[in-house]
Formats: C-alpha cells, structure tokens, sequence
C-alpha cells in the first residue's frame, strides 16, 4: 500500500494532515507518513509512520496501525474523558496525530493552532472552543510540551491566558520531563496537568501520571522499562534487525517495547529516572545526566535548563548545564548553587563542571531540546 501524502515537520497545513490521518483511520487509506518527504511502501492496516530524528540525532520511523492509534485514543478517553481538542503541537509528530485521532473518535473537529506558538494566540484559539450540546458544556483537551507550558505561565499576568488554562478539563504534558517548579506554577493557576510518558513506540503517551492506560502493561527487566500492550507500534520502517530488538517478545507471544529508560514500579505507579545511554563515566563514576537535569530544573530560574556531557582532561567526561542568556544572577553564583544541589542530591562525582549561557536555546520542531546541537555548542 502506498502511503498517501509525506509530511515534514515543517508543512503542510495541520487540516492538510487532518484530512490525510481522517482517510488512513476512518476510510480505507492509504496511510500517511509524517516527518519526511518521500512516499513509501508500508504493510497493510498501517495508518501512519512517524518518522523523526529524536533528540539525539538518530533518525527512525516507527509504523503504526490503525488499531494501535485507536487504542490509544480510546484509553485516553477511558482515562480523562471524551470531547474536543485543541491542536498545540506539530501534527508531524506522535503528540499531534493523537490529538487528531482523539478528535476523530470522539467526533469532535478539532482547534488548531498553527503557525508560531503564542501565548495570545493560545488563549484565542481555547476561548473560541467554548461550545455546548443540548445545554451540556462539551470538555475540551490540549496537549503541549512543557517549554510551551512554561512560556504560557510567564505570560500569566494576562488574564486571558489565565483563563484558558484553566478552561481545560486536562492539558496533557509530554515529550520530556515537567520540572516540579513548573508543576507547581500550573498548579497555583488552576491548571489541570497530566503528565504522561510514552513514545511513537506506543502510539505516544501511554502510562498518565505514572499509572499505565487500560491495557498496557510495565515491567523493568535489568533496570530498564518495557511496555506493552495494544498500544504498540509494529517496528521500524524496513529495518527488522532494530525492530526485533526493540520490541522482543516472551515464550507465550507477548510483545514488549524496551523503552531504553530506567525507572522503577512502585505500588503499581511508574517512576522514570532518564535514558540509560545518557550516562557519563566521571572519574571512573557513572553519572545519570538525566538525574542531574531533573535536579537542576527543580532549581529557581532552572526550569529550561538542559544538562550535555563534554570530555574532560581530568576526568574523562564531564556536564555543562546549558540555560538561556536572560536567566537571571551571575554565572558564579548560578554553578555554586547547582552544584551544592546536585552534590547534596547525588553525590560529589555528579556535581556539572561549568555554565553555558546560550542566547536561544536550540530546540527540535517538536519542541523537545536539540540536545546535539547543544553538545556541539558546549564542547566548542
């Protein structure tokens, strides 16, 4: 089956991708490839591939059928509620798509916010969403990263943006980890936030507030987190080596998606620690890089702060905290304080070498923080 219209990140239009994605889920297809430019072949009952670089560089693109993307949208609904959606995110990446397949299920044409994100523009776009049936207000969802987030709060002296942020019934925060500062901030606005974690691997989010949706199922084999259920997706475009090794299966059939995070299960609510590559060996001690970000964005003024390895002559390797050229406080006082707090935190070995102050800070189009980028940029 061919696929029916490539979209790159960039373009085209959100309702050019809404009608693409209403054809692969609600018609007979063809499926549509999101996130490159060059039409494929895919097997049959796929509804998208997802194709994207990631935040470390390494290009993939993950197949989706339409039962995986239904699944997901109808547990979600199951979770938080059904109504309509408001299109924040890019509809090339997993985020987007299901804010359209969610839409689509529960009938409900969705708001789309296109262009650059603003926080004005956002308070429009949910104000104009107010609706009702038969005198029953209908609820209404969005999903955003948390750079978006953050940026909406800093405009929280708006009463507008106020407003729209606590016109939705949920907002859905994915993509990379909430600071607890930020959290915090949502809260005391009357913000209703849900964190989920999830990949294009399983069809996006899939585990909300560190309980997985009805049908996954979690497990941490050799400290790593795997996932599974109807959710999943069914492996990369033409590579069935990564495929068969990213989605493994147990002697009685069952798949299972190793997420290449670590996390633990506690009373049967997840906690996700970082990427198990994104470990640095500092004098002969591994050091989570991961863990060392979540500590500094818990950090006044850190919440956009983002943590990359650099080699070292002493030790080997080492961490430079990246944060925008506007933060607030010398570069002395800011590297003192993240390093009695990482110290205290995680011990001595995982303290960052230094401060980088970068006047914007490079992101994907997904939103998501072009960590190469800011290797590059710190080992320079």
């Amino acid at each position: 089956m061919a696929l029916l219209t490539a979209v790159p990140p960039d373009g085209p239009g959100a309702r050019d991708v809404l009608r693409a994605v209403r054809r692969a889920i609600e018609g007979p297809g063809p499926a549509v490839l999101l996130g490159a430019d060059a039409p494929v072949e895919v097997p049959p009952g796929t509804a998208a591939v997802v194709t994207t670089s990631g935040s470390t560089g390494y290009p993939k693109s993950v197949v989706l059928s339409r039962s995986a993307l239904m699944a997901s949208a109808f547990a979600t609904s199951a979770r938080i509620g059904e109504g309509a959606w408001l299109l924040a995110v890019p509809p090339a990446y997993v985020a987007g798509l299901q804010v359209l397949v969610r839409s689509l299920m529960a009938g409900h044409e969705p708001a789309m916010l296109e262009g650059h994100f603003t926080a004005q523009g956002f308070a429009s776009a949910a104000r104009l969403m107010a609706s009702s049936v038969g005198g029953r207000r209908i609820p209404t969802f969005t999903s955003l990263v948390p750079t978006q987030l953050v940026r909406l709060l800093d405009a929280a002296d708006d009463p507008e943006v106020v407003s729209a942020l606590r016109s939705f019934d949920a907002i859905l925060i994915g993509g990379q980890a909430l600071p607890e500062p930020v959290s915090e901030r949502a809260a005391a606005v009357g913000a209703r936030i849900v964190r989920t974690y999830g990949a294009s691997e399983t069809s996006g989010g899939c585990v909300y507030d560190g309980v997985p949706l009805d049908g996954v199922r979690m497990r941490i084999e050799g400290g790593e987190l795997q996932l599974s259920g109807p959710t999943l997706a069914d492996g990369y475009l033409g590579d069935p080596e990564r495929t068969d090794a990213a989605f493994p299966r147990d002697a009685d059939g069952t798949r299972w998606y190793r997420t290449g995070d670590a996390g633990e299960i506690s009373d049967d609510r997840l906690r996700v620690f970082g990427r198990l590559d994104n470990v640095i060996i500092s004098g002969g001690v591994n050091v989570s890089l991961d863990r060392v970000e979540r500590v500094v964005r818990g950090l006044p003024r850190m919440a956009d702060a983002v943590v990359v390895a650099v080699p070292d002559d002493r030790w080997g390797e080492a961490s430079v905290v990246v944060v925008p050229e506007a933060v607030p406080g010398s570069d002395a006082e800011l590297i003192a304080d993240i390093r009695r707090a990482v110290g205290g935190a995680l011990g001595a070995p995982a303290r960052p070498a230094r401060l980088l102050r970068v006047a914007t800070l490079p992101t994907l189009s997904s939103g998501k923080p072009d960590r190469v980028a800011l290797r590059r940029l710190a080992a320079s």
